[in-house]
């Protein structure tokens, strides 16, 4: 890795997601240019980026990866010479003889290329303050690997919304050495304005690695309220940028030197009781 690229731009894209593809796509390749035309080196989407809807919409736009959204992104990162983070879609699988439905990463490389693929973890099954039942089981099979991938960039870490209730993903990624970690959201009102800022910067400070955390911002067509303040955060748990109360681009440096330092300097990581804890 040279020096220059120990600091490199990257943003997040606030937005929200509706039960129309191609408006939802739009949206997102507007912001992606935007972006990439500030000189962002990465740019990352929120969760289920190009589709928000009801169980039976959800299903007939879950897609392939790689399918027509992915390939549509590909061709942007490949033009922009980005690394692209595409939040979340529903993929659809066959495999053991049926058809699968996954919440799933995809990150792409400058050249367009599929170079990481992650499936959510932890599934978001809950009762909301105001008695409001979610169950993304009913449709989604939950993922069973831990995904980071090295680049001549930096060493990333991917992971999705309610995956941020489960330090156990962080802390396995930042002993691989993860140097960014990408929480693509679509965190509710309900739980975000208790939790969210907390969660996201308690995984970099307990991590000593930089957050990038776009989230979805107001209300989706079926009702559902989300709540933005998407943010990057770096090693020491500084808001080093939130946004606000709209759909946005939201712009951060990440500085590799510091959080070497960081590490360094406090290294909590390396005093990790190994013998009493299995990491």
């Amino acid at each position: 890795m040279d020096v220059d690229d120990k600091v490199f731009k990257v943003a997040a894209v606030q937005m929200v997601s509706i039960n129309n593809k191609e408006v939802n796509l739009k949206k997102a390749e507007e912001f992606i240019i935007y972006a990439a035309k500030e000189k962002a080196r990465v740019v990352v989407l929120p969760e289920m980026f190009n589709f928000s809807g009801k169980l039976n919409q959800k299903r007939e736009n879950a897609e392939p990866i790689p399918g027509p959204t992915i390939n549509r992104l590909k061709d942007l990162a490949k033009k922009f010479n980005i690394y692209l983070l595409c939040g979340s879609i529903l993929e659809k699988s066959y495999e053991k003889g049926k058809n699968i439905f996954c919440n799933t990463s995809v990150f792409l490389n400058p050249e367009g290329e599929i170079i990481a693929k992650y499936r959510k973890l932890h599934l978001f099954d809950v009762t909301l303050p105001d008695g409001s039942i979610l169950r993304e089981s009913e449709l989604i099979t939950a993922g069973n690997e831990v995904v980071c991938v090295k680049t001549s960039l930096a060493f990333f870490g991917l992971s999705i919304c309610y995956d941020l209730r489960f330090p156990e993903l962080y802390r396995k990624l930042a002993r691989e050495g993860v140097q960014v970690v990408f929480i693509p959201s679509a965190f509710t009102l309900q739980t975000g304005k208790d939790h969210w800022e907390i969660l996201v910067r308690a995984k970099a400070v307990e991590n000593q690695f930089y957050v990038i955390a776009p989230n979805q911002i107001g209300k989706d067509t079926e009702g559902h309220r989300f709540w933005g303040k998407s943010m990057v955060v770096d090693p020491w748990g500084t808001i080093l940028t939130k946004a606000p109360e709209k759909e946005c681009v939201i712009f951060a440096e990440v500085d590799l030197s510091y959080q070497q330092e960081v590490r360094k300097n406090l290294p909590s990581l390396s005093h990790i009781r190994k013998d009493i804890f299995n990491f």
